[in-house]
């Protein structure tokens, strides 16, 4: 029998409580057997890790992000002999948290945190080089799950300050590009390099125009993090609302009645995705999505015996965002 009950497949076609998704996870090399742990403060990390350690340092600056910083962030350990990142990441990917990072590592751990990350096809991995060549090596991945940055302290963590301070804010509501860090050095990179990180799909934090923002918001894959995680908060919102109906209900029952519940929390799902930013809105501000869901008569009687409802599909417009304009103007003597 399966583990789950319901799932929500949603492909990007791209043209000619709620969860939240925002939790970091930070992978830290410590003595001693796996361990995971949800922290609602630097105090708290303090206690378990030196202030001297790199897995205080990250946290820090996660937690350091004022108004909008993350109200906890994870740690799980693992020793680096007998277990390595990868496989205590496996062991904790279905635990509460979205962003992963690594406290400290090689770019080769950076590939096998994100291969594992990429195996899973859910949540994100996040990662800073301060070269170039690492990250001409991590970018021939194309990882769709994973984005890079690159800057020249490595020890400011300007990635854990980017998922700190805005990937808890509500999804669909950001882009990752224009965002403050706050306890980041703008990197020093002149336009050619910066035009070279793109090129890479990845991005930095630069001074431009006289404000510190990052400079672009992109997965390896070139797919921008907001569209990635717009798409997983729909997937698991409307897995567990669905869920959630058929728990409390004693009988969801396989005609006309009963497939317009599941229909009615798939809808509210999409509503709420377009409230956030995630699905787009007409001139009249009416979300652009499509639902349908096929009457009894129109499944499979086969699937009826199973009692396997196969008959909801759903497409929606992505709001995406704007981060470029041009405006034209005329001067009239």
């Amino acid at each position: 029998m399966p583990l789950k009950d319901v799932t929500v497949i949603i492909n990007i076609k791209k043209p000619s409580a709620l969860t939240g998704l925002g939790t970091p996870l930070i992978l830290a090399q410590k003595t001693g057997a796996p361990s995971f742990k949800i922290y609602g403060d630097i105090d708290g990390v303090k206690a378990d890790f030196a202030e001297s350690t790199d897995t205080y340092k990250a946290a820090r600056v996660a937690f350091k992000q004022g108004d909008t910083s993350t109200a906890k962030v994870a740690i799980a350990t693992y020793d680096g002999t007998e277990i390595t990142a990868a496989q205590t990441l496996a062991k904790y990917y279905n635990e509460d948290w979205y962003f992963v990072s690594l406290a400290t590592g090689t770019v080769a751990d950076y590939i096998a945190i994100s291969d594992v990350v990429e195996g899973e096809g859910f949540k994100l991995a996040a990662h800073t080089v301060d070269s170039i060549e690492d990250l001409t090596t991590l970018s021939v991945k194309k990882y769709d799950r994973t984005f890079v940055m690159m800057h020249d302290k490595l020890n400011q963590y300007p990635h854990l300050a980017l998922i700190g301070g805005h990937g808890s804010k509500p999804v669909g509501s950001i882009t990752y590009k224009f965002k403050k860090l706050i306890g980041v050095d703008p990197a020093p990179y002149d336009a050619t390099t910066l035009l070279a990180i793109h090129a890479l799909n990845g991005f930095a934090y630069v001074a431009k125009n006289g404000n510190y923002q990052t400079s672009e918001g992109t997965l390896l894959s070139g797919e921008y993090i907001d569209v990635i995680h717009g798409k997983d908060w729909v997937k698991v919102n409307m897995e567990q609302a669905i869920s959630t109906l058929f728990v409390n209900n004693d009988k969801i029952s396989f005609d006309d009645v009963g497939i317009p519940q599941i229909e009615g929390e798939a809808r509210t799902i999409l509503e709420i995705g377009a409230q956030q930013g995630i699905i787009a809105l007409d001139e009249a501000e009416l979300p652009l999505y499509t639902l349908t869901a096929k009457r009894r008569s129109q499944t499979n009687a086969a699937d009826r015996v199973e009692r396997h409802y196969k008959g909801l599909s759903f497409s929606f417009e992505l709001a995406g965002a704007i981060h470029e304009t041009t405006v034209n103007g005329e001067m009239v003597y």
